[in-house]
């Protein structure tokens, strides 16, 4: 698999690119994602959520979690505990002060943290959700391997990310907005040149659908689901330890 990195150029390995891309747009990120999503993203992190009411898990850690929207969605679940971690410490300090003003510091714990070495025991967790993060991860299957070992027998991950549309005219239209529109307003508005030529790259890269399927069986999950979002341009993944 193609590894797909911030700046192809560059002699820095893609988790430590990923760490300061994301520091540099921390400040401009949450209002990025919805401006460039049409708010769309957060339709889809309710559904995502939603894959784990069955299950009501008490503790969930949420990978990738950048400045926590997705931690904090996590809460309709009422669990007690949900553990946030994250590369990128310019990101967490955007969570850590929206958490922080929503009074919500007690239930959601933002960490430092990388996902192929992920700082918890074994079965620790009731349930995982990565949003929008498993593109970012260097070695995708060794990322993979460190949530299901901290997940306990029985718990569930949740992946919402990017996918490919395949349909017409869904694909042309988002190609378009993906590889042109995307961009050009993306690295405007967060005066980073890379960040938004990364994304389309990543996505386009990215082994979604029933590639992805496979590395998560592979990785010994069982009962996997892949559910497609709005025409194909987001996929929500799901896998029970």
């Amino acid at each position: 698999m193609t590894t797909i990195k911030p700046i192809q150029s560059s002699a820095k390995g893609k988790k430590q690119q990923v760490e300061e891309m994301f520091d540099s747009i921390s400040g401009r990120y949450d209002f990025l994602n919805h401006f460039l999503s049409l708010g769309i993203d957060r339709g889809w992190r309710k559904k995502a959520v939603r894959e784990l009411t069955g299950i009501h898990p008490k503790n969930i850690l949420d990978v990738a979690t950048g400045t926590g929207d997705l931690a904090i969605e996590a809460l309709s679940l009422n669990p007690d505990k949900i553990i946030g971690v994250d590369l990128s410490e310019g990101m967490l300090e955007v969570g850590r002060k929206k958490i922080s003003q929503a009074g919500l510091t007690d239930r959601i714990e933002l960490r430092k943290g990388d996902s192929e070495q992920l700082d918890f025991r074994d079965n620790a967790f009731d349930a995982c959700t990565v949003g929008f993060g498993v593109r970012n991860f260097e070695n995708l299957d060794k990322g993979l391997k460190e949530i299901y070992r901290v997940l306990r027998p029985g718990a569930k991950l949740v992946v919402l990310e990017f996918s490919k549309p395949r349909v017409f005219p869904v694909r042309q239209v988002y190609n378009l907005y993906f590889n042109t529109i995307l961009p050009f307003w993306g690295r405007y508005i967060s005066k980073n040149q890379s960040a938004y030529t990364y994304l389309p790259e990543s996505v386009k890269h990215f082994p979604d659908g029933d590639t992805f399927i496979k590395h998560l069986k592979d990785i010994g999950f069982k009962n996997t689901t892949s559910k497609i979002l709005t025409f194909g341009i987001c996929s929500i993944y799901t896998g029970v330890k």
